[in-house]
């Protein structure tokens, strides 16, 4: 069982946290997942400072690129034609979209980023880059990728092909680039015990890490209240290598922010946010996705159950 924390969007957020768990001696994340900007942290230092983080904690660490349908057209849109708020709602059922030949530039800005940074981890949110990836390192590039709850595999069948494409191109040593699945929020556990069934079966049960959110930003993704502690503490006992994701603060304490975490805030400028300032609260409820995480924790450890935080950090 890995802690994970999403998404630490700031270098000074993990400090924060860092000064907080010093204080209250309490564990930090063994894996963080990122959705800023990468040209935006790429101009202020931050994809650095926050791979040397990593570095100290020992905890493996996610980037999302810049290269999906989000991306502004030449009328200042969002590239795919379906993305436009309310008035085509219905056109996000297709997902956020890498639409024509973005899957293409999608691997040269992992290129850029892999060569350039050292980034070896990213996100997918669309079938063909994790072809695209999947072929990439079958010839030879070291990259590694996690597929993201926005691609929506919510059934067994949806990860019987993932995980048959990922078998299809492994490696003779049996590694795959896929080493992070993470599931729709809206599966159960006889899903997510399929699944690991499936893993197993193509050899790949401490290869490919199992992510599920235990909990969600208070607004723009899920109904609240969203909290699934009491359904990953009835598994954890029996299905290995999974993730418990923490990308919202528990329930009953995001209802009563002032400012409730918001996933629609992982799009927007660091300019902004500090022109709107919303940067102290976005960084409180960060901090509540610590506390989190160390409910998680706890609530393992109460059943003799173990899992990783920041390896390099606690033993």
């Amino acid at each position: 069982m890995t802690l994970e924390i999403s998404a630490c969007q700031y270098f000074p957020w993990i400090i924060e946290e860092a000064r907080v768990a010093i204080e209250r001696e309490e564990l930090m994340p063994g894996r963080v997942i990122r959705v800023r900007k990468m040209k935006e942290q790429e101009k202020d230092n931050d994809l650095v400072a926050f791979a040397a983080a990593m570095q100290i904690t020992g905890s493996s660490y996610v980037e999302t690129l810049d290269t999906k349908g989000t991306a502004p057209g030449p009328d200042g849109m969002p590239v795919n034609v379906h993305l436009g708020g309310p008035d085509t709602i219905t056109g996000y059922f297709g997902g956020v979209g890498q639409p024509n030949d973005f899957a293409l530039k999608w691997a040269d800005e992992y290129l850029y980023y892999y060569t350039k940074y050292g980034v070896k981890q990213v996100l997918h949110i669309n079938p063909g880059t994790v072809l695209i990836g999947s072929m990439m390192h079958k010839l030879g590039i070291d990259m590694e990728f996690t597929i993201s709850v926005f691609m929506g595999n919510d059934n067994p069948y949806a990860c019987l092909w993932t995980l048959m494409t990922a078998k299809l191109f492994s490696r003779p040593d049996g590694t795959s680039p896929l080493i992070g699945f993470n599931l729709s929020n809206s599966v159960n556990n006889e899903t997510i015990e399929m699944a690991a069934y499936i893993r197993k079966q193509f050899g790949f049960e401490d290869v490919v890490r199992i992510e599920h959110h235990i909990t969600e930003t208070y607004k723009h993704i899920v109904r609240q209240p969203y909290d699934r502690l009491d359904e990953l503490l009835e598994i954890a006992d029996h299905v290995k290598n999974v993730s418990a994701k923490h990308e919202g603060a528990v329930p009953e304490i995001d209802a009563k922010r002032e400012h409730p975490s918001d996933i629609l805030e992982y799009f927007m400028s660091k300019e902004d946010i500090m022109t709107q300032g919303l940067m102290p609260k976005m960084t409180l409820n960060y901090l509540d996705k610590h506390d989190a995480l160390n409910r998680t924790a706890r609530e393992l450890t109460k059943r003799g159950l173990t899992f990783m935080a920041a390896p390099l950090l606690h033993k």
